[in-house]
């Protein structure tokens, strides 16, 4: 499918339109409880837009080893994937494609507290000026590491959840989130 201007956005919006339309449905009955059929229609939903999604858009996934000794870098690899069968574009804002000026994880504990974010905090004018996009080939990927020592105060030892809390800046989806294990 070509390439529409504004394409990405539509179907970055259509997770939004059909879980509305779902929960607008299910308040139409006769009592306020959920049911076991709503959960299953909701759920069937949500799977064939994640499927329409990583067909027909950008996404991108975070690598990260397993475990990481105190001292080295805590380096995570970002890539971003078009599936698509013509150019797509994404903002390299809040991504790692630009230097560390956003705060673009979320990186927690096993105790569930965030790391605090050390890094520089860019203030930005909207909407982003075409020199803040990345185009991608059809069926091509592009990779960075980031050491995210740089950027976030990863102290002590222990295990690390990373998840990417930037996709409506970026346009990006990230679907799972990453662990390690930060040790002596």
């Amino acid at each position: 499918m070509p390439y529409k201007k504004g394409y990405f956005c539509d179907m970055k919006n259509l997770k939004f339109i059909l879980a509305a339309g779902v929960l607008a449905l299910s308040s139409c009955s006769q009592t306020t409880r959920s049911t076991d059929r709503d959960k299953v229609v909701a759920d069937s939903i949500a799977q064939e837009i994640n499927v329409l999604t990583a067909q027909k858009a950008l996404f991108a996934k975070m690598e990260i080893k397993d475990t990481i000794k105190i001292g080295d870098l805590v380096q995570l690899r970002f890539t971003v994937y078009n599936k698509a069968d013509s150019v797509m574009q994404f903002c390299k804002w809040h991504t790692p494609f630009e230097p560390l000026i956003s705060k673009y994880l979320d990186i927690k504990n096993e105790s569930g507290e965030e790391v605090s974010y050390k890094g520089a905090m860019a203030k930005r004018m909207m909407p982003p000026p075409a020199s803040s996009y990345m185009k991608l080939n059809p069926q091509d990927s592009v990779s960075i590491d980031v050491d995210l020592l740089k950027g976030y105060a990863i102290e002590g030892a222990g295990k690390y959840t990373i998840s990417y809390n930037s996709q409506n800046m970026s346009g990006l989806m990230v679907r799972d989130s990453i662990s390690f294990v930060y040790i002596k």
